[in-house]
């Protein structure tokens, strides 16, 4: 880390002018791949965007290179989900915010009378929150703010972008329900790697149980393993889900502590949690993402 934030005071140095003057559009970098996505909807080809992290990378664990480094001290505004995250990014936005850069943590800027709340996490919240979809609605309002007060002479064409995303968004939370309304609600428990589903949890009625904590940088032990393994057996839980941007083989031994006691549970799928997949899919897309979670979980648990 001492390191990489030594090359902020080179890159002070021998770079001082907007990159707007070079390209003529605003320079944005972005975080997780929620908010790269998020924000092209915005920012369309208004915008240069370049997004740090890829598909299946996970934001807790994720460490700035000397690249992204110069990347973030070349933009002018900067995007992340914020609540901790990007947690092994926090002193990096900190000396950003020194130099006198616009960084944005989305997350910040949410109720947080509205949010989750957890003892265990740094940031006493969860920073999950793109899995309710009205405060990604949110996130698209403060994005399209920041763009406008930026880029003035763009702002029109930054808000008829964000409502016909937000639009968008209503027609996926209508979809949305509408496939978890075929799903008995005895048969709404979700098990999964991490604690990353509580606030979808809370919208549309399931029971959310995660191997690991809510953030992966702790580890499940033994006594995490059975202890849900008999929660699993105790309540029939039909099918339990890995995640993309999670080792499979927390949600493969939570497998065979269920199998060692002559119960069965099965895999359901994979789910889209902390990361998008890849760019150029249907699931590359928040809304595509979305859909595909929904679809596995009602398919593998109904």
């Amino acid at each position: 880390m001492k390191k990489i934030l030594s090359i902020l005071l080179v890159l002070t140095v021998i770079s001082c002018k907007n990159s707007t003057e070079t390209s003529g559009k605003l320079k944005v970098v972005t975080t997780t791949t929620m908010v790269t996505d998020l924000v092209k909807n915005i920012g369309g080809d208004l915008i240069e965007i370049e997004g740090l992290m890829g598909a299946g990378v996970d934001p807790h664990l994720y460490k700035a290179s000397e690249g992204d480094v110069s990347k973030l001290f070349q933009a002018d505004v900067i995007f992340y989900n914020g609540l901790h995250l990007e947690g092994k990014l926090v002193e990096v936005f900190e000396k950003m915010e020194a130099q006198q850069k616009k960084t944005v943590a989305l997350g910040d800027f949410l109720n947080k009378k509205e949010l989750i709340a957890s003892e265990y996490f740094a940031s006493n919240y969860d920073p999950h929150v793109w899995f309710n979809i009205q405060f990604f609605k949110q996130f698209a309002e403060k994005v399209t703010q920041v763009l406008s007060e930026e880029d003035p002479i763009n702002a029109e064409a930054y808000k008829t972008n964000n409502a016909t995303f937000q639009k968008k968004l209503d027609a996926l939370e209508e979809e949305v329900k509408a496939t978890i309304a075929t799903l008995p609600k005895e048969k709404r428990i979700l098990v999964t790697a991490h604690d990353a589903f509580n606030y979808f949890g809370n919208e549309y009625g399931f029971v959310v149980v995660g191997l690991q904590g809510i953030s992966t940088a702790t580890e499940a032990g033994v006594q995490d393993v059975q202890r849900l393994s008999e929660f699993i057996i105790t309540n029939k839980v039909k099918a339990i889900f890995i995640e993309s941007s999670v080792p499979r083989r927390t949600i493969e031994a939570l497998q065979q502590a269920v199998l060692s006691k002559n119960h069965e549970v099965v895999i359901g799928g994979s789910l889209y949690s902390d990361a998008l997949g890849d760019a150029n899919s249907v699931e590359g897309t928040y809304i595509g993402m979305f859909t595909s979670n929904v679809n596995i979980i009602v398919n593998a648990l109904r």
